[in-house]
């Protein structure tokens, strides 16, 4: 395997402490908690298709889209949905209900990472984007090939603020000082009308927007990714440590399979935590553009707005990573 010196692709993350959640916008993220993590480097972007490419070249694996679901663990499942498949946004033509999301989202029989939405697309013109139809188990072996791991929701948000503590953007306490679009997000209204010059509504070249204080980029926006944490919320979190908001808790961790899973619709399926928001993050829906922001994901779901990025803890340091084949 290629090795790279780690500083090319990623940032190192001293460690510390700092106030996670956020008290203004959606309940799973109250409350605030004092929290610290230990040393870590991080993905300077999001994983690409480019670089997802070369594990798939280097190993022959087959991501969760691109293989039947077993309708025995789906019961009740419509025999048209037992295909390789995943989730696909369509921009509507017109207003719709914001309470139903599949007024904007079909299962796409054929869509898969090398075909993000349908099998008559193509990634060969997007290869610096970010990789997207992934499932939680897809990203966990890209990282295991890559010599890395996920990072845990309070490595993922501590790095996404950039250094900045208390403010609700990671640039700051405005979402767009003095008119600047700082990340990808849906500019408009939500699912019908994107004002985004050029008419795009999907994914964006990682790097398009400024990096953040820490030099990450496109922390927020353009893809939701993946971490290691199953979803739990922070007070049952607080329980677990025994402690109370103010105190700091070292390195949290999310909570158990059993604790995350979503029993909806009959079928219990663990989630994990989701972080940074995609460029389907708007004003008008889903105000997930935000280093707090959360939002639990079933580990078996692969959509057009979720990726992933990796991390290397200095525990595991002496792993040196292999190249990260990005822009």
């Amino acid at each position: 395997m290629i090795q790279d010196t780690r500083a090319d692709t990623m940032c190192l993350i001293k460690g510390g402490s700092f106030t996670m959640g956020s008290e203004h916008f959606y309940p799973e993220e109250r409350p605030c908690r004092r929290v610290s993590v230990s040393d870590f480097w991080i993905d300077k972007t999001p994983t690409t298709n480019r670089a997802f490419a070369a594990f798939v070249a280097a190993t022959g694996y087959c991501t969760v889209a691109e293989v039947a679901p077993d309708p025995k663990d789906y019961p009740g499942m419509p025999p048209e949905l037992a295909v390789p498949g995943s989730l696909v946004f369509h921009k509507t033509d017109r207003p719709v209900p914001l309470s139903d999301p599949m007024q904007w989202w079909a299962f796409v029989p054929g869509a898969d990472w090398r075909h993000p939405t349908g099998p008559e697309s193509s990634i060969e013109h997007i290869m610096d984007h970010p990789v997207v139809q992934v499932a939680y188990t897809d990203a966990v072996a890209y990282a295991a090939w890559a010599g890395k791991a996920l990072p845990t929701e309070a490595e993922w948000e501590y790095a996404g603020r950039g250094g900045l503590q208390g403010t609700e953007y990671a640039w700051g306490d405005e979402l767009a000082p003095d008119g600047q679009i700082l990340a990808n997000y849906w500019t408009g209204i939500f699912p019908f009308a994107n004002q985004r010059p050029g008419g795009g509504y999907r994914t964006t070249q990682v790097g398009s927007y400024p990096p953040n204080g820490y030099g990450l980029s496109d922390m927020i926006g353009n893809v939701w990714e993946w971490t290691e944490d199953w979803y739990i919320l922070p007070e049952a979190q607080l329980r677990k440590s025994g402690k109370r908001p103010c105190c700091v808790v070292a390195n949290p961790r999310g909570g158990t399979l059993r604790e995350s899973l979503d029993r909806e619709g009959g079928v219990p399926i663990g989630r994990k935590v989701l972080k940074g928001g995609s460029h389907l993050c708007a004003a008008n829906y889903c105000q997930r553009y935000r280093p707090a922001a959360r939002h639990p994901q079933t580990i078996e779901s692969a959509t057009s707005h979720i990726g992933f990025r990796c991390v290397v803890r200095a525990a595991d340091a002496d792993v040196v990573p292999v190249a990260n084949i990005q822009a």
